[in-house]
């Protein structure tokens, strides 16, 4: 439930920034989803009594660092590319995590695990289409693949954290570090935002904190091949909203790759 929570969060999320159309700098959305996520966390951890410098410093810094490039490329990729397809490159991460928490965490991967992944992966290519007539542009793809492979290293880097921090402080980390990333290449192109961006803006950092924290619950709470899983139902959120919101055409390759994320998310599901 955790893992599902996160996924429909970071959809909307996504959304929240499709909704900017490029107007705002990369580097200024992640600066503001940075304050709104910083103040909501410092919060938490008062009012729950934490230690917010946690024990494991140099590794939740390494975390706060790998997953703020990864947010750039995230945010790039979503305001060149259609919603669904963004997501869905995103969504390589998974695959990713599989191999990386079996060779640096030892996690003990099943057979049902990679036919989760082969299922999602399969799904991925046919959102993806990348032989269609139009294909998606070059740059903003490679861009989210490789916001894909820096997240799944990030996500492996809080499962290793679970056994050390609490999860708010692991949440607290993220914006503790992307705050000063992003501040000087937002020095470097400022733009003021202007009435509903400042709405989109929030909202990004709102529903990110919310994706952080039920995410960073869920990996806690179980291994991370199964977890990221789970995260596939992302796609299927992102597929709805790109039809609703922006006239993104849901054609029958589409279909039948959400059908197969979903596939791989009910199996991943069933695990004992």
């Amino acid at each position: 439930r955790l893992m599902l929570l996160s996924a429909f969060s970071f959809s909307v999320m996504a959304v929240c920034v499709k909704q900017l159309e490029g107007r705002i700098p990369v580097a200024e959305v992640v600066f503001a989803r940075s304050v709104v996520s910083l103040g909501i966390s410092w919060w938490l951890i008062q009012r729950m009594g934490l230690n917010p410098w946690g024990k494991k410093r140099r590794m939740l810094v390494l975390r706060g660092i790998v997953g703020t490039l990864a947010l750039f490329c995230v945010y790039a990729a979503l305001a060149e590319l259609p919603l669904a397809a963004a997501t869905v490159f995103q969504y390589l991460y998974p695959t990713f995590t599989t191999a990386l928490a079996w060779g640096i965490l030892g996690e003990i991967t099943g057979k049902r695990i990679f036919a989760a992944m082969a299922l999602g992966w399969l799904g991925v290519f046919m959102v993806a289409q990348p032989f269609a007539a139009s294909p998606l542009p070059a740059l903003p793809t490679a861009i989210a693949i490789t916001g894909a492979l820096l997240t799944s290293i990030a996500y492996v880097t809080v499962r290793s954290l679970a056994e050390y921090e609490n999860p708010m402080v692991i949440v607290f980390y993220f914006p503790l570090v992307s705050l000063p990333m992003s501040l000087p290449l937002l020095v470097l192109n400022p733009v003021l935002p202007s009435g509903s961006d400042w709405a989109w803006l929030i909202g990004v950092g709102i529903f990110t904190q919310l994706g952080q924290i039920w995410l960073t619950q869920g990996l806690t709470q179980m291994p991370a091949a199964r977890a990221t899983a789970i995260s596939y139902a992302q796609v299927v959120f992102a597929a709805t909203w790109g039809v609703l919101f922006f006239g993104e055409i849901l054609n029958i390759s589409t279909i039948i790759g959400a059908a197969l994320v979903l596939g791989a998310t009910i199996l991943s599901l069933k695990m004992k």
